[in-house]
């Protein structure tokens, strides 16, 4: 059977690879033997193609040539620096990125020169103005300060310093900084012959990698990763191999590395906005042992047997996810009555209907339901992450869906947690309270849907709904949300491209910028932070640099009212005008004509479907707030009831 590694292997020989980049994706998550896209590193059963592999024979890409083919490619500059020989994480790290569709363009610092990379302003790791930095640490970070003859407490001392060096980097490195926690050898350990001592080490070496992990508490702007390499020790081989280590310096061995870039792919992919945001699941086999349809729910379990609980540990884990702000979907081939009896009555079951916010019990082909529960739930399909023990199920959807993310189980339940998790599809950088709110916010937008079915008309569900609007500077709180706000909206992103948090930061700190946070409640609860815009002050114009709300407030008028206020702003402080620009992107064409609805005239005509588009407004005649929005708040520190 021809494999993912081997098409990648045909595209090279054949001189394709930069032609048929977007494909790489698509094979590096090739299902191989009973593994797949969820499972891992191929320790389960085959498995996607190896990483360093598969970056091996990408490492001769053309970049430019790539985003010629496919200009919408997302490149992300990464640094690589460390104690020791690092080079070896730049295979697996590209092929990881690869398999996001991401491409990778290295910057690689010298051997042992990582306090000079970070903190030289004229050095080249500098100069690439890194999307992520990676500080590889290990022992002789901590070793290389020890005296040739030493005791515990002098490794405490040297571990000291090393975390105060190690804090000091995370003030001033470029991009976002991944440090990771540090293994304690076995030829440093028992070196100490009592074992009291080396309990002591032991002990030690535990508080500074915990205090390393907790740097990440201190730090407001979100550029600080630790990577904690205990788990992915835990499960892979040895760290390092002792000839690399004397003869080469690696002291961090191939499996390990290999585990770690792929941590660091899926926090480029959450950096690059492309957090997976719905759980879709199968039931029979999947979320529970037995056939529904065959069996009635009395015969399908997740407890009582040694195969039951296995399904009942994976509900256990699908449950965390959601309360996480995960969204948790169906997609069952079943009969709706049944499987909502099932989930609302059956004593072994974790989950119940409320944890899900879209649940498609029906006979169609599961393409076209994940079609539906991405269009009912107002996401792209790019949002979903699909698990299913059929591969039949799974090869339909990945014909039928291609931007679904396909977690592959089998008939063995004991690694269906395995495989959820292995390729982290929603990891993200920080976790927010709108995150933690979203599955409750989404059953609101059903009891919403009603009132709106229920309504004579669309003016007259918005009357109904009572909808309040705030628009004002970001809160201390707010800038993580707003990060996640702006990288991972694409319907009314009127731009393109968003921020990270370290940046917004930065740019709310900037006199000539202005940095807004939209906020919107109605009858049936408060939203939260759903928008936000972006714009520059110079030689007297306000310049709109953008605007994004989220898709859950589209066409109720919030989006009217953030700009009847910016613009009556604008006027109130004497500016002769507001520009604005319009950038077509593959997602956004619905918000293309919001500006010339508000009064901008259009500057130019004509162009590339592509290009720019350019507007003005002269501040003449500000529209209104639309009569149904109350604004609670403005940028001037009005709060109203007069813009009714």
């Amino acid at each position: 059977m021809t494999t993912g590694l081997d098409r990648l292997r045909e595209l090279r020989a054949q001189g394709l690879l930069e032609k048929a980049y977007d494909e790489v994706p698509g094979l590096l998550a090739q299902e191989s033997g009973r593994g797949g896209p969820g499972a891992g590193s191929g320790t389960t059963g085959g498995g996607p193609v190896s990483a360093a592999a598969a970056g091996r024979l990408l490492g001769g890409l053309d970049a430019d040539a790539v985003l010629a083919h496919h200009p919408s490619t997302r490149v992300v500059t990464v640094a690589v620096t460390g104690q020791s020989t690092v080079g070896h994480v730049i295979d697996p790290l590209r092929g990881e990125l690869a398999r996001h569709g991401l491409l990778l363009k290295p910057v690689l610092g010298e051997h042992g020169t990582y306090l000079r990379d970070l903190t030289d302003p004229g050095g080249e790791l500098r100069a690439a103005r890194p999307d992520l930095t990676l500080c590889l640490l290990d022992a002789e970070t901590v070793f290389a300060q020890v005296p040739p003859v030493w005791r515990p407490e002098d490794v405490e001392r040297a571990a000291e310093e090393a975390l105060g060096r190690c804090a000091a980097l995370a003030e001033g490195a470029p991009g976002t900084l991944v440090l990771n926690t540090v293994p304690l050898p076995r030829d440093r350990s028992h070196q100490l012959i009592d074992h009291r001592s080396r309990a002591l080490l032991g002990a030690v070496w535990r508080e500074f990698n915990a205090r390393l992990l907790r740097l990440t508490e201190s730090d407001p702007d979100g550029r600080l990763v630790v990577v904690d390499l205990e788990p992915l020790i835990g499960e892979g081989g040895p760290v390092t191999d002792p000839r690399l280590a004397a003869h080469a310096k690696v002291r961090l061995g191939a499996e390990l590395l290999a585990a770690y870039a792929r941590e660091v792919g899926h926090l480029a992919r959450a950096l690059s906005g492309r957090v997976r945001k719905c759980l879709v699941l199968d039931l029979d086999n999947t979320l529970w042992d037995g056939v529904l349809g065959e069996e009635g729910p009395e015969g399908v379990a997740a407890a009582g047997t040694l195969r039951g609980e296995a399904f009942g540990s994976f509900q256990k884990v699908v449950r965390q996810l959601g309360s996480q702000g995960v969204l948790l979907a169906v997609s069952s081939k079943n009969d709706e009555g049944p499987v909502l009896r099932a989930l609302n009555t059956h004593p072994d079951l974790v989950l119940r209907e409320g944890d899900f916010v879209r649940i498609n019990a029906n006979w169609e082909p599961k393409d076209a339901n994940l079609a539906d529960i991405a269009r009912e739930l107002d996401l792209g399909r790019d949002a979903l992450v699909f698990a299913d023990d059929s591969p039949a199920e799974r090869d339909l959807v990945r014909h039928g869906a291609p931007d679904v993310a396909v977690v592959a189980l089998d008939e063995e339940p004991a690694l269906h947690v395995t495989r959820l998790l292995a390729d982290g599809w929603f990891d993200t950088p920080r976790l927010t309270d709108e995150d933690r709110a979203r599955t409750g916010e989404y059953h609101r937008q059903r009891e919403r849907r009603a009132l709106h079915a229920g309504s004579g008309s669309h003016e007259e569900f918005l009357r109904a709904l009572e909808v309040r609007v705030g628009l004002g500077p970001p809160r201390p709180h707010e800038f993580a949300r707003m990060s996640q706000l702006t990288l991972r909206t694409n319907q009314f992103n009127l731009a393109g491209g968003g921020h990270p948090e370290s940046e917004l930061t930065a740019l709310a700190a900037d006199p000539a910028r202005l940095l807004l946070a939209a906020r919107s409640a109605d009858r049936f609860g408060d939203n939260g932070l759903v928008g936000a815009v972006l714009g520059t002050v110079a030689e007297g114009v306000l310049h709109l640099d953008n605007m994004w709300l989220s898709c859950r407030v589209l066409a109720r008028g919030v989006e009217q009212a953030c700009l009847a206020v910016v613009l009556e702003r604008a006027r109130a402080l004497g500016l002769s005008g507001v520009s604005a620009r319009y950038v077509p992107t593959a997602r956004n064409h619905r918000a293309r004509d919001f500006y010339p609805s508000c009064g901008f005239t259009r500057l130019g005509t004509g162009g590339p479907p592509d290009a720019a588009v350019r507007f003005h407004h002269d501040l003449a005649r500000v529209p209104e707030v639309p009569a149904h929005v109350r604004i609670t708040e403005t940028p001037g520190g009005r709060g109203t009831d007069e813009h009714r």
